[in-house]
Order: structure tokens, then C-alpha cells, then sequence
């Protein structure tokens, strides 16, 4: 199944290349924007045949990283999305739309496909792979953001072969599209909260979340900084669709409960998701 899912996005990757990006000569980061640069030089050169040349060294140098599965898995998405960007150029031309209308379903495409292919083990090489093995010594910057660094200089570097300033400029509109839809795929669909409450009714009130919302409550024990009394501080994390619920069950109880509810990412443990090694 890991494939099926690699494949199909490979396939809205490269959809999203030649609808968005292509026609209109909008700024692309990474191995493909390089390819726009030299297919913008030498026109007779393929982009993804291009992009699978260069990519050769980059996975001899990644191979003692990355380990059999990501590369194997990359080698596959990153064929399958080169391939079909040289596929789909020759069946299709697509024609120029509107320049911010190709940043924003591009950004989108680009972002939701590229997540999915991370989430699969997988990268579809280039500056991807890149990123792939830096997250491994910098496991606390998210994926998106440390691409998004990453393409800054090869948009700037497409611009320049354009001749086009704009092309720049919508590029990296483009460019924060796809990071934030990525990281909303890599780490937004996990999506939880965390409640701190104070009351004086905290027995009841965490009996009941445990009773009816069935999920663990953890008593925190504080104290007023002017009354100087004693307060005994409940934390909950919970999923998004049970926050009516939990408000509900809370102001009932007690309505002058003073509650704090934040977002909550990557909750790990029963009710949640696991642990699992060398995760984005």
C-alpha cells in the first residue's frame, strides 16, 4: 500500500508541476527547479529526465544515512514523479493561467503531495532528500520550514534564468503554500488539545472527563500567587471534536471554573499516536 500512496502522489506532484508551474515560469525550489533552469538553457533537455541525472550523486551520498527502505522508497517516488512530469509535458501542454492562481493550487499540490510521499518513508530526492537527512540532526525543525530554506536559493537562481523578477516573487508565494499544507499534512491532521482547569470542584470535574470523555486527567498541584492557598490544577489532552463536550462538562460542574485550552501537537501515547523511530 505504501507504494499505491507514493504513486499517486508522485502522479499530483508531477500534475502540479506542469499545470501550475511549468506554463506560467514560476520559481520551483529544489533538483526540479534546477531543472527548469536548464531546461530554460537547453530546451531540448527534458526537466525530469534532468532531475533523475541529478539526483545520482545525491543518493550515493545519502546511502550510508538514509538506510535501504528511504532510499529504495525515494528512488521509486522520485522515478515515478520524474517520469511523469516528461509523461504527462508530452501527452498535454498546459496553457499559462492566471500567475497567482498557478501559486496557490501549485503551493497546495506541491505541499499535499510531498507530504504524503514523507509520510510514506519516503522523499522524492533532491533538495527532499536534503532535507531528509538534515531533519536527522536537526530533529526539532519541521519539514516544511527547513525545505522552504532550502528552495529559497534555487527560486532565486530560476528567476534569474527567467529574466523575470516575478517569477521569484510568486515562486516563494508558492514556496510558503506548499510548507504550510505540507506540515498540515505531516503534523496538523493530528489534531488535539490540551485543557489546564482550576476549580475548587477538580475531584468531580476529573472523574467525570475520565467517566465520559474517556481520557486520562493528571493533577497538578499549584498555588495562588495572591491568596497563597493551595490549588490543585487538572490537565487533560483530548481531541479537537470533544472540546464542546468538555466545556460543557466543566462549566456544569463548576461554573466559575477557570479553564485554559491550547493547541496540543504531536500527542504521544494511549488515546494518541505512537512513537515511531526516526519520525518527521
Amino acid at each position: 500500500m505504501t507504494y499505491v500512496w507514493i504513486t499517486l502522489a508522485s502522479v499530483v506532484y508531477a500534475f502540479g508541476f506542469n499545470w501550475c508551474y511549468a506554463p506560467n515560469h514560476i520559481g520551483f525550489g529544489g533538483i526540479t527547479g534546477v531543472g527548469q533552469i536548464i531546461n530554460a538553457i537547453l530546451p531540448w533537455a527534458p526537466i525530469g529526465t534532468v532531475v533523475i541525472i541529478l539526483n545520482i550523486p545525491l543518493f550515493i551520498l545519502g546511502w550510508k544515512f538514509i538506510g535501504g527502505h528511504l532510499l529504495v522508497t525515494s528512488l521509486f517516488a522520485m522515478f515515478v514523479s520524474s517520469a511523469a512530469i516528461d509523461a504527462l509535458n508530452a501527452v498535454y501542454t498546459f496553457q499559462p493561467m492566471d500567475p497567482m492562481l498557478a501559486t496557490i493550487y501549485g503551493g497546495v499540490l506541491m505541499g499535499l503531495s510531498l507530504g504524503v510521499v514523507f509520510l510514506q518513508g519516503a522523499t522524492t530526492g533532491g533538495t527532499d532528500l536534503i532535507a531528509r537527512l538534515l531533519k536527522l540532526k536537526m530533529a526539532w525543525l519541521p519539514m516544511g520550514k527547513l525545505l522552504m530554506v532550502i528552495d529559497l536559493v534555487v527560486i532565486l537562481a530560476v528567476a534569474a534564468a527567467f529574466g523575470n523578477v516575478d517569477s521569484a516573487l510568486y515562486g516563494v508565494v508558492a514556496l510558503y503554500i506548499s510548507s504550510m499544507v505540507m506540515d498540515m499534512v505531516l503534523y496538523g491532521l493530528d489534531t488535539a488539545k490540551v485543557a489546564y482547569i482550576i476549580s475548587d470542584r477538580h475531584k468531580e470535574i476529573a472523574d467525570t472527563l475520565v467517566r465520559d470523555l474517556d481520557r486520562g486527567v493528571t493533577i497538578l498541584h499549584g498555588e495562588g500567587a495572591w491568596s497563597g492557598q493551595e490549588k490543585q490544577v487538572l490537565m487533560c489532552a483530548f481531541k479537537q471534536r470533544q472540546i464542546v463536550t468538555m466545556k460543557q462538562l466543566v462549566k456544569e460542574l463548576d461554573p466559575a471554573a477557570f479553564l485554559i485550552v491550547c493547541d496540543a501537537h504531536e500527542v504521544m501515547g494511549e488515546g494518541f499516536r505512537e512513537y515511531k523511530q526516526n519520525d518527521l
